[in-house]
């Protein structure tokens, strides 16, 4: 673990090439319900053969990371520089975000730019209430949700002093995302849930995501995700470094509509969308190495 300016401390993980021959180094946030020993899962021939060091960290509340009662996707951009500093990564490193980890990757490219070489977001989940997307367009994909789902988000973000609540009655909506119960249309993302459920490592990732409670890991990061952002993406100028999306066309969590939006409003967004592919992109074969090779490939030595 480190210890923050602010005294809280992040539990991290590394991966990869070891730091001290590694070329690029990554800072990688995992996903909701997800912790520090998440990665886009490339081969080790691949990692040590480009040179990429990644360390994942529990974020805010997640694991053994302590909680921030005042965690914003600011926030969440400044962990990443403040374990990026800690960890001696230099004065510009990578970041890599998946789902709804994505967040502080976003927070990045707009509070620390001037500290990021590349970033690479796969399957990044999107706030309906952004004020980029056209709002018949959010409203449409909105309200194709499971009810449950449009309810846990409207409490996110217009009454978030009420969500741990809300979540707690057996007897009101809530959200599926967080019961795993949300109909998947990819075939490949609805086999692995369900070997995830059969085999119990669905409630063996909740275990160890919610060791500082379910508010300040789930909760909270559902009212960073949907709350009121202090920035809209699609208003974001043009950052010093690539950037890269991967989207799967069947992904039932992330709207891919409005993932096409964000990429037609941002003309530096290297888009990446994946055929037949669902939400779950780090079992995707081979898409751990095409992500580290597409960053760091070509990359200037």
């Amino acid at each position: 673990r480190v210890r923050l300016s602010d005294g809280r401390h992040l539990a991290y993980a590394e991966s990869g090439a070891r730091k001290e021959d590694a070329r690029y180094m990554v800072v990688f946030s995992h996903g909701f319900t997800g912790s520090r020993h998440d990665t886009i899962r490339p081969s080790p021939e691949v990692a040590e053969e480009l040179g990429v060091y990644m360390v994942g960290f529990d974020r805010a509340g997640y694991g053994e990371s302590d909680p921030n009662p005042n965690r914003s996707v600011k926030s969440a951009a400044l962990d990443v520089e403040e374990l990026a500093d800690a960890l001696g990564l230099g004065p510009k490193f990578y970041v890599i975000g998946i789902s709804l980890g994505c967040h502080a990757v976003w927070g990045a490219l707009k509070y620390i730019p001037e500290r990021i070489a590349g970033a690479a977001m796969m399957a990044p989940v999107v706030n309906y209430w952004w004020p980029g997307f056209p709002a018949d367009l959010a409203a449409e994909v909105y309200n194709k949700q499971e009810v449950g789902d449009q309810w846990a988000l409207r409490v996110s973000h217009y009454a978030p002093g009420i969500l741990h609540w809300w979540m707690d009655q057996s007897w009101l909506p809530t959200s599926t995302v967080v019961a795993g119960t949300t109909p998947l249309p990819n075939k490949r993302d609805a086999e692995i849930r369900a070997k995830l459920k059969a085999d119990g490592t669905f409630q063996q990732k909740m275990e160890l995501a919610t060791q500082q409670g379910i508010h300040e890991s789930y909760y909270r990061d559902m009212m960073v995700m949907f709350g009121k952002w202090e920035f809209d993406p699609m208003s974001l100028p043009k950052p010093p470094c690539p950037v890269h999306i991967w989207q799967g066309d069947e992904d039932g969590l992330v709207p891919v509509v409005l993932q096409r939006h964000i990429a037609s409003r941002l003309s530096w967004v290297n888009y990446h969308e994946l055929p037949a592919t669902g939400h779950f992109l780090s079992p995707v074969p081979g898409l751990g190495d095409t992500v580290l090779q597409t960053l760091f490939g070509n990359a200037k030595q």
